[in-house]
């Protein structure tokens, strides 16, 4: 790796770790606490890359990335941020942001980026135009909050495709948030000033409904909530309605949490509306997918509860162990709920074991997170996986290569639990897999495979 790279951040260890790391990959460092200092040397045409967080004492990085492109135009910036909601990774995207890491991060990981970073400058140094940063303001309060990979590949799907003409499908199970995210989307596009409109079956009656459903959105946002549930002649106007749409059309979007492939399959959901919706399909992980955000959510509705007026009130670290290993069935919506109601029975500021016991115990399939239907073999939960594969494709075979990349997807996750149950040792590892440690050193290599215990910064 070779370049300068200018760091921002106002946690000295992180600066020291960065300058260290960064000069042992071969390149020059220079590192400050200060945005004021950072705009300075940008302007002197100092740095390669900028590496930059967003809280800082004097001001806020993100807010700066528009100031920096104007300086230098092509100068790539990565940001860093304990800020781990949907609206930091949405206005780093909205800002051109060459990349967005949450806090805490991965140090092999981000040097990989930097190094990315770095090369692309060199292949591409055009101008780019920053767009407008969405206001802070909106959707502040959206619980899609989470610091695991599943949220963050989200976080920034959500980003990519906020200001396409595509249309979006969002799936999920219910309670996940999938409305959310679609009002997200709105809320932080370039449409966010024009109507979102949630369509119901009664809005599509009559000859005259879908025309008027138009008129409302006047070139916003319609969104059919849990389209799979549409009987046959509401989805017939759906795809009337779509293929009349002409200049200033509305954004589509649409929520489900079925399967619409096998809905297709079965003969009660149109195969034709279905591609009209999928233009891009954005699955919202259940909380058993996330298992790591569940005590994250749970403060973020404690202290939501807390500005409504119903008392301060905080998890001890048993009931946290406990509201980590519960199922959620109804997820992120079940465990609002949970906690609301912990704030109102508890007695003390600080929530029991007993607390959560005595609310968990009157909510539905209390069962283990980890592992899959009962007795169920692995190859049959495999099977199961892959033939949902299949089915997702509609009828069409998935694209070639399939071997390698569902060996990958199942290496993967099989390589990172291992190093984290031998706490990244790499030679416990592979003599617990089996294989040659060289050869689990390449494989960690070539999957990309973050091992998260080897160094986290806070």
């Amino acid at each position: 790796m070779d370049g300068t790279i200018l760091v921002a951040d106002d946690d000295r260890t992180i600066r020291t770790v960065l300058t260290q790391a960064l000069t042992r990959a071969g390149c020059k460092v220079h590192a400050t606490s200060s945005l004021v200092t950072l705009m300075r040397w940008v302007e002197e045409g100092k740095g390669d890359l900028v590496i930059s967080d967003v809280v800082m004492p004097d001001g806020n990085g993100i807010e700066q990335l528009p100031k920096i492109s104007e300086a230098r135009p092509g100068l790539p910036v990565i940001v860093i941020s304990a800020q781990n909601t949907i609206m930091t990774a949405i206005q780093a995207a909205e800002a051109e942001a060459y990349d967005y890491l949450p806090k805490p991060f991965d140090l092999p990981d981000l040097m990989k980026r930097a190094s990315r970073a770095l090369e692309a400058k060199r292949r591409a140094p055009a101008a780019r135009t920053p767009g407008a940063a969405p206001d802070a303001a909106a959707g502040g309060d959206l619980p899609l909050v989470g610091r695991t990979q599943a949220m963050q590949a989200l976080y920034r799907l959500v980003a990519r495709v906020m200001n396409t003409a595509l249309p979006v499908l969002v799936t999920g199970e219910s309670g996940t948030g999938k409305s959310l995210i679609a009002r997200a989307i709105h809320d932080f596009s370039d449409r966010r000033s024009l109507p979102f409109v949630t369509v119901s079956p009664s809005d599509l009656s009559g000859m005259d409904g879908p025309g008027a459903v138009l008129s409302r959105a006047r070139g916003g946002s319609i969104l059919f909530d849990e389209v799979g549930d549409l009987d046959a002649e509401a989805q017939v106007r759906i795809v009337r309605m779509l293929d009349a749409m002409g200049d200033h059309a509305p954004r589509i979007m649409a929520t489900s949490q079925g399967e619409l492939a096998r809905r297709i399959e079965e003969g009660s959901f149109r195969e034709d509306l279905y591609y009209r919706l999928a233009g891009v399909t954005i699955t919202v992980p259940s909380l058993r997918e996330r298992v790591d955000d569940i005590p994250l959510l749970a403060e973020h509705f404690l202290l939501k509860a807390e500005r409504d007026g119903l008392g301060p009130r905080r998890l001890s670290p048993q009931a946290t162990e406990m509201i980590r290993a519960y199922s959620w069935p109804g997820n992120v919506r079940q465990l609002e709920n949970a906690m609301r109601r912990l704030v109102v029975t508890s007695t003390e500021e600080e929530i029991a074991r007993a607390d959560v016991d005595l609310v968990l115990g009157g909510q539905p399939a209390a069962e283990p997170l980890r592992g899959g239907g009962e007795g169920e073999k692995l190859s049959a939960s495999v099977e199961r996986h892959l033939k949902r594969y299949f089915d997702l494709h509609g009828g069409q075979l998935p694209p070639v290569g399939l071997y390698q990349r569902i060996l990958k997807e199942i290496e993967t996750p099989l390589i990172e639990i291992a190093l984290d149950a031998t706490g990244g040792n790499q030679a416990k590892c592979a003599d617990l897999l089996g294989i040659n440690r060289n050869t689990l050193r390449k494989k960690i290599t070539d999957l990309d495979i973050r091992v998260t215990r080897r160094r986290k910064l806070m």
